[in-house]
C-alpha cells in the first residue's frame, strides 16, 4: 500500500512539474501536503518558525533553479513536513543559523546567574551581557560574553565542547569552572578547575588551575592567576582578610564591572579586611572600607575614584 501511494505520489508531483494535472489532481495533491504540513511535530526551538522555514527553503528552490518558473505551492508544504520527518528519524537538519534563537541574559548593578540547557551555570557580575542559545545543536555548544565579566561552571560533555566568543579571544572546554574578564583594551581567562584552552587568531595556551591567559594588545600570554579570584566571590559571601588594597580592587572590579582610579600617593599593598555579601551594593562595600581605613572611595557611574 505504502508503495503504491509513493508511486501515485511520484507520478502525480512529475505531472505537476510539467503543469499537465487536472484541477483535482492538483488540489489532492495539494490536499496531501497540506496534511502532511499540519500534522508533523515540530519543534520551534531547534527547528525554527515553521512558516518562515518552509518559505525561505521554497524560495531557495525557486531561485536556484529558475527564477521565472512557478512551482505548485504545495511544495512548501512538502518541504516542511520532510524536514520535521527527517528530524524524527534522527537525521540533524539545521535549515539555517538564523533561525537558532539566541536570548541575551543583562545585569545592571547587581549580579545574576542562569543555568543552561546543558546543566552549565553561568554566574555573571554587574553590568554584564551574555548571549546563549534556546539550547544546544550541533556538535558544540557556543555562548558569547559581549561584555563584562563571568564566572563558567561548565557540565562535562567529551563530545560536544564548551566554546565562549570574548572580543578577540576563544575559550574552549569540556568541563570545568574559570572565569573571564573582558574589558575595551584586554580579556583575561582564570582556570579554576580542570583545563582550559584559549585562542586568538594564530596564538593558543593551554591553562591549568591557577593559571590566567591574559589578551592585550594583540598578544596573548600565560601567568600565575591572582589568588583573590579563585573564591567563590560569584555565589558566596566573601571575607577578604588581611589582604592588599590590590586584591580587594580586582574582586570588586569583577564582580561589580567597574574600573578604579587611584590617585597619586595611595599604596596598593595597604592591607585591610573586608567582607563582601553575596548580595551587598557596591555602595555598601566602599562605605565599609572608607570606615575601617583612612581611605576615601568615591563612585561615578562605572569609575570608582581612591584617594
Amino acid at each position: 500500500m505504502i508503495k503504491k501511494t509513493k508511486h501515485s505520489l511520484e507520478y502525480l508531483i512529475d505531472k505537476s512539474s510539467k503543469k499537465e494535472t487536472t484541477t483535482a489532481e492538483e488540489n489532492l495533491l495539494h490536499n496531501f501536503a497540506q496534511s502532511e504540513y499540519d500534522n508533523s511535530e515540530w519543534e520551534t526551538s531547534v527547528m525554527g518558525i515553521k512558516e518562515q522555514v518552509s518559505e525561505k527553503i521554497y524560495d531557495n528552490i525557486k531561485n536556484h533553479i529558475n527564477q521565472d518558473k512557478t512551482f505548485s505551492i504545495y511544495l512548501k508544504y512538502a518541504i516542511a513536513a520532510s524536514i520535521a520527518l527527517l528530524i524524527g528519524l534522527g537525521v540533524y537538519f539545521k535549515p539555517s543559523l538564523e533561525n537558532e534563537k539566541l536570548l541575551t541574559l543583562e545585569t545592571t548593578t547587581v549580579s545574576d546567574s542562569i543555568k543552561l540547557k546543558d546543566g552549565s551555570i553561568v554566574y555573571l557580575a554587574a553590568n554584564s551581557i551574555l548571549e546563549y542559545p534556546v539550547q544546544f545543536n550541533g556538535s558544540q555548544r557556543k555562548v558569547s560574553l559581549l561584555k563584562g565579566n563571568a564566572f563558567f561552571n561548565v557540565a562535562k560533555d567529551h563530545k560536544h565542547p564548551f566554546i565562549i566568543s570574548s572580543g578577540e579571544i576563544t575559550t574552549r572546554v569540556v568541563g570545568t569552572s574559570f572565569h573571564i574578564q573582558l574589558s575595551q583594551d584586554k580579556c583575561s581567562v582564570i582556570v579554576v578547575t580542570g583545563k582550559v584552552n584559549v585562542t586568538s587568531k594564530n596564538q593558543s595556551v593551554d591553562l591549568k588551575p591557577s593559571e590566567e591567559a591574559l589578551f592585550v594588545a594583540n598578544n596573548l600570554t600565560k601567568h600565575q592567576a591572582n589568588s583573590s579570584l579563585l573564591i567563590n566571590w560569584y555565589k558566596e559571601d566573601v571575607t577578604l582578610d588581611n589582604v592588599t588594597l590590590n586584591e580587594v580592587i580586582t574582586l570588586l572590579q569583577y564582580k561589580y564591572g567597574v574600573v578604579f582610579n587611584l590617585k597619586k600617593g595611595v599604596s596598593i599593598n595597604t592591607k585591610l579586611t573586608v567582607y563582601v555579601e553575596k548580595e551587598a551594593s557596591l555602595e555598601d562595600v566602599l562605605k565599609q572600607i572608607n570606615y575601617i581605613t583612612n581611605l576615601k572611595l568615591e563612585q561615578h557611574d562605572r569609575t570608582v575614584t581612591v584617594n
